[in-house]
């Protein structure tokens, strides 16, 4: 789902809340795990991730 999101020009949005597993035989064994899997994805689709900056303002937070 995420190369879907990334493909439509969108966000993603990954941990463990959302999903249990790196594939389909896989479980994930950390957040930082899933998080790495969309990072290593993005560059087939020309994107980055945030700066913690751009995601404040993504999300409508102050500024740390």
């Amino acid at each position: 789902m995420a190369g879907c999101a990334l493909a439509a020009g969108g966000h993603v949005r990954t941990g463990m809340e959302d999903n249990v597993r790196l594939d389909r035989h896989t479980l994930a064994p950390s957040n930082a795990a899933l998080v790495q899997q969309v990072v290593a994805l993005m560059p087939e689709y020309g994107r980055r991730p945030a700066s913690v900056t751009e995601a404040r303002v993504l999300l409508s937070l102050p500024p740390g």
